[in-house]
């Protein structure tokens, strides 16, 4: 395996990475913001408020986002498995 190669396989997965934890972050980011904007406007300080919401969003978008991450994932698997006969040159 040579430097190209092995950089270019270090970039897809970490693009790969990053493009499933993407709407994750972003949910629980956006949730978060919310939740402490209200309580901000109520000055309802309860921690739980700030975990349940984005926990509930959380498991939502990934319920939501399964099929998409499953199949990104075995494609991309599938992609690095093919590259093998490569990996050993």
């Amino acid at each position: 395996m040579n430097a190209e190669f092995a950089i270019e396989l270090l970039k897809n997965m970490i693009y790969q990475a990053l493009t499933i934890a993407a709407p994750i972050l972003i949910t629980a980011m956006v949730i978060g913001l919310a939740v402490s904007l209200f309580q901000a406007v109520t000055t309802i300080h309860e921690q739980t408020l700030t975990f349940v919401p984005k926990a509930l969003g959380v498991i939502g978008i990934m319920l939501l986002l399964m099929p998409w991450i499953v199949r990104s994932l075995i494609e991309f698997t599938v992609s690095v498995i093919q590259k093998m006969p490569q990996m050993l040159q």
